[in-house]
């Protein structure tokens, strides 16, 4: 689905309704720059990195002193990674080179933790010398592109810069959570960052100097410099401003067992009806009872796992998805003015198939098409029925074979569970969190899963893999 026309929104955030909550803020002591003072600023393009860099250096300039930039930018027109050196002396003659050396960085501000980790900005900070104030929310970066699986090491980067910089010189902040929940816009982020460590006493110009810095920049002046000023506060009170956001900023907490199931349970009645959520808690009813392990987590998998393939994403689901109201919220929340919908789709009766590749290919179809999905949306019922069109696809087919096969595997796997193949009916109860996609890609994910099971199958049995020689080689 694409949006055309309109404008994205700005929701409002809590700072607006703080009052006199913080006071006045005490004027921190700013670095001495007999020697010229260094900065890396780290990032990704297109979040508003370089305007960090450009304003403390016009801040330097509004002041008088000597003042030198360089960027790094790479591919940041395609959110790549971003190093911008800054440098600030007393005279401009002072600064004999742009390039910070290794090694001799006084501050890294961090906007991105994957990239104030990586090797560029690591190898300009000294334990002794250099202050980090590093975001450490966690941004998805290639690497999820190439592989949905792959984990943000936020625990081993924070370690990386603690090692290189010094614990008690280090600060990690979620700037991006506490700007977007504070401002309603998460590009607040990294002038909430410059305000941190301002007000710690890291950046040597003055903060009416950066405030101006910021109206001659001329957009969203506002904006800008609340970012700035809650980056002092919650440099300054801390405690106050994580009250503040509250449970705004929680993560999610693990599901207990028996919540995990009830929610899923309610997730497959929205879905289907009550009887087809029935249908799936007795088959987890058993699992638990043949699950004599103390943490259950084969009984976790297969909750999480049953649950995927029982609602997999047809026609019925897709429109309920586009109309149950929550989309429409999200759409709003997100986007303002006269704007238009624009639906890419694949119809199984009306979309042609590639030439080459054979695989269906997509129309784009005008904005009712939401009111069509709100009438399919109401035939779910007919779902697996003799009048279900949709469900006389070879895709749909696989896909309810998915869940008889699931069911059959567990009902092999209960009877014979032992403490020593326990582990391996856990993976295999979770193999089909991994069968994602739809169409072509699903099928080809389902025959990439097939030799993870057999080998599975193998272990859970005892047996030893087959292993094929060629005699000719």
């Amino acid at each position: 689905m694409t949006v055309h026309g309109g404008e994205l929104a700005r929701r409002p955030g809590v700072a607006g309704s703080v009052g006199d909550a913080f006071g006045d803020l005490p004027e921190p002591r700013l670095p001495d720059i007999d020697a010229p003072w260094n900065a890396i600023v780290t990032g990704v393009g297109g979040t508003g990195v370089l305007t960090v860099t450009a304003m403390v250096a016009m801040a330097a300039h509004i002041e008088g002193k000597g003042c030198a930039t360089m960027n790094q930018t790479g591919l940041a027109q395609k959110f790549g990674a971003v190093v911008s050196h800054v440098r600030v002396a007393n005279r401009q003659d002072d600064i004999k080179a742009v390039r910070i050396s290794a090694g001799e960085a006084d501050l890294m501000l961090g906007c991105d933790l994957a990239v104030a980790s990586g090797f560029e900005a690591l190898a300009k900070v000294h334990a002794g010398r250099s202050n980090a104030v590093v975001n450490c929310a966690e941004t998805p970066n290639a690497a999820f592109v190439l592989n949905p699986d792959a984990e943000f090491l936020t625990a081993e980067m924070q370690q990386t810069l603690r090692e290189e910089v010094g614990e008690d010189r280090c600060h990690f902040i979620d700037s991006t959570a506490i700007a977007t929940e504070l401002l309603g816009d998460s590009i607040a982020g990294n002038l909430f960052l410059l305000g941190f460590a301002w007000q710690r006493g890291l950046v040597p110009v003055s903060r009416e100097a950066l405030e101006r810095a910021i109206e001659i920049n001329g957009v969203a002046v506002d904006f800008n410099k609340q970012a700035f000023l809650w980056g002092r506060r919650a440099a300054h009170e801390p405690e106050q401003v994580t009250r503040l956001v509250g449970k705004a900023l929680d993560k999610p907490r693990r599901l207990a067992l028996d919540e995990l199931v009830a929610d899923r349970a309610d997730r497959l009645t929205a879905y289907q009806n009550a009887a087809y959520a029935r249908d799936y808690t007795d088959f987890v009813h058993r699992v638990r009872e043949a699950d004599h392990h103390p943490e259950h987590e084969l009984t976790r998998a297969v909750a999480q796992a049953l649950h995927k393939l029982m609602a997999y994403k047809d026609e019925y689901e897709v429109a309920r998805l586009y109309t149950d109201g929550a989309f429409r919220r999200r759409l709003q929340a997100q986007f303002a003015g006269d704007y238009k919908l624009r639906f890419h789709l694949a119809p199984p009766l009306l979309a042609r198939r590639d030439p080459n590749t054979g695989h269906l290919t997509k129309r784009e179809f005008p904005g009712w098409t939401l009111r069509v999905l709100g009438v399919l949306a109401k035939l779910r019922f007919l779902r697996g029925s003799a009048f279900d069109l949709f469900g006389r696809s070879g895709e749909r087919r696989r896909e309810r074979q998915d869940v008889a096969d699931y069911r059959t595997l567990l009902g092999e796997l209960l009877p014979d569970l032992t403490d020593a193949n326990y582990a391996a009916a856990v993976q295999l109860a979770e193999l089909p969190l991994q069968l994602r996609g739809f169409g072509h890609v699903k099928d080809d994910n389902r025959d990439r899963l097939k030799p993870q099971r057999d080998g599975l199958l193998a272990a859970f049995r005892g047996e030893s893999p087959v292993r094929i020689v060629d005699e000719a080689a």
